[in-house]
């Protein structure tokens, strides 16, 4: 993977894979590629760097028409209100997506056109399959309505991919396929005639690509992507014979839609572009940004579920472009996040959501637990009573410390500038570095970053106690080193926490300034730290 120096100041899209609106965003989705993608488009903000980070929705996929006959509402209904919720949700959480972008006329015409130009380069083939098929309603159930053992791990799946080991299960290979919607549905199977690309045309391609990028995935990513090239590449089909998502335009498949999955890539350089002209910027067309001509840096940020089809079927698909668009510099994933050791299910009422949480919980301490409890490389867990302790004994309390003996000392050198010396400088700039570290894509980790701002924060809280504050002793050299470097590591735990840095910015003395910037001051003026907020468990 290139280093960002090497990559130079180029612009970065950062995507978050649209989440399917099929109900309200839970703490579990917030604590993958949501979390992830936000601290490292703030940190791209603060040290500099152009960047555009976008979401939205795939109101096309089976999990919202499933969803909907299940609670015995319109999926448009439920697609239009989860929505609504899940903007919301992201805007609760500080999530600083430039874009949220609507699923619109705009949305499906970019869809539409990207996939209509592939079928006119004749990239696409006919394909008959056999697909589940209920004799019962009458339809071909695909994706999200039909479930079964995944013939590579025999775990549960879903249609098409299983989540637990990550490999696409395509048609009938589903053992003891049933519907997810009724389960007493005994299903066959039916041939159908289908539109697929054929993903071994772009077997070399896809194995030169990950040659680069294989020492940099995390672990899990980097075994599957292995296994998947191992084996022979199945059709990743285009349309299926189903009534929900959008109409195929392709005369060889008359009354079938487009595979949702197919609208991953459209769908978020139309997210894209919905951000940049949310920021005021006019574009040509909507897949603009995306062209290799305007070199933009791209960065994904998804579950370890997604990366068949992001990793593998949507680079192909960029690649079936032959050269028009950008391919990702990199991929970050994530494994599944628990709670209270058994897995999110909304089915099962086994969820908690941003909205209930922040009730009881400040948001900044929501943010670091996330991030220090994040499945980088393993499923973690979500634990209200490990928020409780750990946010209270490693951020809270120190934090408080730290800022009681800052106010004495403020109390006691009034309001004037205090001298820096290069010591403090120097140690600025090694906090700086190791963050940096932390941020970048090189090394990317929300846990080490939330863990280092515990360790800097023990050690600053450490010193400020053991300092002299009595007027004939203080050494006024050694509080202006203090305040600079409690200034460089509230610049570096801003991306995770948004509402102490936001607070901490306008303090008086503190002059706003939260950039990864070289901490070459020779005074500071010492300031008022803001309260950090406590859980309803600590206050109690």
């Amino acid at each position: 993977m290139p280093s960002r120096n090497e990559l130079g100041d180029r612009r970065v899209i950062v995507i978050d894979t649209p989440p399917t609106p099929n109900g309200s965003l839970h703490i579990g989705h917030l604590a993958g590629p949501f979390i992830a993608a936000d601290v490292h488009a703030r940190y791209l903000r603060a040290t500099g760097r152009g960047v555009l980070y976008s979401s939205g929705t795939d109101e096309s996929q089976t999990y919202v028409l499933a969803s909907a006959r299940k609670l015995g509402i319109a999926p448009e209904e439920l697609a239009r209100r989860s929505w609504t919720g899940i903007r919301d949700t992201l805007e609760t959480m500080g999530m600083s997506v430039d874009g949220f972008a609507p699923y619109d006329d705009g949305y499906r015409a970019t869809v539409l056109r990207f996939v209509q130009e592939l079928h006119a380069a004749g990239k696409f083939e006919l394909r008959t399959v056999r697909l589940p098929y209920s004799e019962k309603t009458g339809e071909f159930l695909v994706e999200g309505l039909v479930c079964g053992d995944c013939p590579i791990c025999l775990s549960e799946s879903r249609g098409g991919l299983c989540e637990t080991c990550g490999h696409p299960n395509n048609f009938d290979e589903l053992i003891g396929a049933r519907s997810t919607v009724d389960p007493t549905d005994r299903l066959t199977t039916r041939e159908a005639e289908i539109l697929v690309l054929p993903m071994e045309d772009y077997r070399d391609r896809l194995t030169t690509y990950y040659a680069e990028k294989l020492p940099y995935l995390r672990p899990h990513m980097a075994q599957l992507v292995r296994e998947l090239l191992d084996r022979p590449l199945p059709d990743f089909a285009i349309t299926y014979p189903i009534a929900w998502g959008i109409e195929a335009p392709f005369p060889e498949t008359p009354g079938q839609v487009i595979n949702a999955w197919v609208e991953g890539i459209p769908a978020v350089m139309y997210t894209t572009d919905h951000a940049a002209r949310q920021l005021g910027e006019e574009t040509e067309a909507s897949d603009e940004l995306w062209r290799t001509d305007r070199d933009h840096e791209l960065v994904y940020f998804i579950g370890f579920d997604n990366i068949w089809f992001w990793g593998l079927t949507h680079l192909a698909l960029i690649m079936a472009h032959e050269g028009r668009y950008i391919v990702p510099d990199a991929m970050i994933v994530n494994e599944f996040y628990e709670l209270e050791n058994e897995k999110f299910s909304t089915s099962r009422g086994h969820v908690l959501y941003a909205e209930e949480l922040l009730q009881e919980v400040p948001r900044d301490l929501v943010r670091f637990y996330l991030a220090l409890a994040n499945p980088e490389n393993q499923r973690t867990n979500f634990s209200r009573a490990a928020l409780d302790k750990v946010a209270g004994e490693r951020l809270v309390q120190p934090w408080q410390r730290l800022r009681a003996r800052l106010a004495e000392a403020a109390g006691t050198v009034g309001v004037t500038t205090l001298p820096v010396s290069d010591r403090a400088r120097r140690h600025a700039a090694i906090m700086l570095e190791r963050f940096a570290a932390c941020y970048e894509l090189e090394g990317y980790s929300l846990t080490r970053a939330a863990d280092l701002i515990c360790v800097q924060l023990e050690r600053l809280a450490r010193w400020a106690e053991e300092l002299d504050l009595s007027c004939q002793k203080l050494d006024r050299t050694a509080l202006g080193d203090l305040f600079l470097e409690v200034r460089a590591l509230i610049a570096c735990a801003s991306p995770i926490l948004i509402d102490l840095a936001e607070a901490a910015a306008l303090a008086d003395g503190f002059d706003g300034s939260l950039g990864f910037e070289t901490y070459a001051l020779s005074e500071v003026k010492p300031f008022a730290l803001p309260p950090l907020g406590t859980t309803t468990a600590q206050a109690g």
